[in-house]
């Protein structure tokens, strides 16, 4: 993975308010910490971090100034409703460090006609290098036959980079696919569910009406 160089600003100013401020400049205020060092508080510039995010566990190189520092983003905070990046934590790793990360799971190939394939992880949890930290875990679904369970240990990982999940941990289950009588017969047990609903409660609405 490449490092994402990025420089950093020093913080003074806590709270709301400030954090209001610093976001209306570009800013996103951030936190640096680990290896028994007292944490550093910093802003980073928000539209190379909202980038840099995108690709899961990013290896940042922070320009502190009077020094560099390697790190992954460890917490990060966004706005429930609008999304823009409210707060972020960073880890300091060192290179040939390893770290446990959580990794995207990603299916390749097509599957088996008839076949519904459900990943069941989206990630998984992994011991790697933190200047080697894999991208995306590929699980091979091409023309995996109906029943097929397809495990946490099965799955081929990248050179130095171990499970740190349940090697029993079902990851993805190519299932077969429901038939067209099948959905249509669910469509309609939801829709006679959802008219019974309907009369219990207008039934009830009527019995507390009469009793007034």
């Amino acid at each position: 993975m490449s490092e994402v160089k990025i420089k950093a600003e020093s913080r003074t100013e806590f709270g709301k308010g400030a954090a209001r401020r610093i976001r209306r400049a570009g800013l996103v205020p951030a936190v640096l910490y680990g290896h028994g060092s007292a944490p550093v508080h910093v802003t980073l510039p928000g539209h190379e971090l909202m980038l840099a995010l995108k690709t899961p566990n990013a290896l940042f190189d922070i320009d502190l100034g009077d020094r560099s520092e390697l790190a992954i983003p460890k917490q990060i905070q966004r706005d429930p409703i609008k999304g823009f990046l409210e707060h972020v934590d960073l880890l300091i790793v060192k290179r040939g460090e390893k770290v446990v990360v959580d990794v995207p799971v990603v299916t390749v190939g097509d599957p088996a006609p008839g076949s519904l394939v459900a990943v069941e992880h989206t990630t998984l949890s992994v011991e790697a290098e933190a200047t080697h930290i894999p991208a995306q875990i590929e699980v091979s679904i091409e023309d995996v036959a109906v029943g097929t369970q397809i495990l946490a240990r099965d799955i081929a990982l990248p050179r130095g980079v171990t499970l740190q999940v349940d090697p029993e941990a079902l990851v993805v289950n190519v299932a077969a696919a429901p038939t067209a009588a099948e959905v249509e017969g669910e469509v309609a047990e939801a829709a006679t569910e959802a008219a019974g609903a309907a009369e219990g409660a207008a039934a009830e609405g009527a019995e507390g009406a009469e009793k007034e």
